[in-house]
């Protein structure tokens, strides 16, 4: 099947959604019901929905009396487990009104480079999504080691998109699309769309996010975004409050445009 096109959107038959940590936690946590609702809106309409949230550590950190995100390996991994167990309550909460189910699927990006847990972790995700379940994935904070420390789910997202073969997948920040250098810098430009092999010269993109909680920026978006395209899933990058619009196919964030779906698409 060939990739689709912006235009098509709105019939995408199956869509994997990434959601940062910043964009759900905190003061922020009012943002679930709203990207709840735009994900119910897309199921309603027969498309398979695949949610990839982070969250986990941030919404911990208040129940151990924690400011900030802490630093220290051991610290990180308990305030994943409490958190991952209330983020997934605040899910459920918000998916009960539409009659939606979520499933649990915690994951390391190494889970996906062995071939007999990708092949589980396929198997399993496949058989949710026919059962009209929806996947809720997290990285397994409670137990990575580099990716906690240096990795972002945005990579995973892109992952779990090629791995599932997804048609699309929404990359969701604070921060309504990509710009050409940090979008409060004088002279910055929205990019609406980038062809494939475009390497997008002379684009400054921020390392990491700024909200303190979380870990990617502009830079792992588009990495993530490479990833995906490359392996033949179009790619939409733009904010949380505007999932919404996204999935009905409005001309918001910036479209990665993907390759032709190559056989047997390799993980990278």
């Amino acid at each position: 099947m060939s990739p689709i096109g912006r235009h098509q959107v709105a019939t995408a038959a199956r869509i994997v959604v990434k959601v940062g940590s910043s964009s759900i936690s905190g003061d922020n946590a009012g943002q679930i019901a709203p990207l709840v609702e735009a994900l119910a809106a897309a199921h309603a309409r027969g498309a398979q929905i695949v949610l990839v949230s982070s969250g986990a550590i941030a919404t911990g950190m208040p129940y151990l009396q924690l400011d900030e995100r802490p630093t220290d390996l051991a610290t990180q991994q308990a305030a994943a487990s409490v958190g991952q167990n209330l983020l997934i309550f605040r899910y459920q909460d918000s998916l009960d009104r539409f009659d939606i189910v979520a499933g649990q699927v915690l994951l390391t990006a190494g889970d996906l480079e062995n071939p007999a847990h990708r092949s589980n972790a396929q198997r399993a995700m496949e058989r949710l999504l026919d059962l009209r379940i929806l996947p809720i994935v997290n990285e397994n904070d409670t137990v990575a080691t580099h990716e906690i420390r240096f990795g972002d789910n945005d990579r995973l997202a892109a992952l779990v998109a090629t791995l599932i073969r997804a048609d699309l997948l929404v990359l969701l920040s604070d921060v309504d699309a990509l710009y050409t250098r940090p979008p409060h810098l004088p002279g910055a430009t929205r990019i609406a769309n980038v062809v494939p092999g475009d390497e997008l010269p002379g684009v400054e993109f921020t390392a990491t996010g700024a909200s303190g909680v979380g870990t990617g920026g502009a830079s792992t978006k588009v990495s993530a975004a490479r990833i995906a395209a490359d392996a033949g899933t179009a790619v939409l990058v733009t904010a949380t409050t505007l999932v919404a619009e996204a999935l009905r196919g409005e001309p918001v964030g910036t479209w990665f445009e993907a390759a032709a779906r190559p056989s047997g698409h390799p993980l990278p």
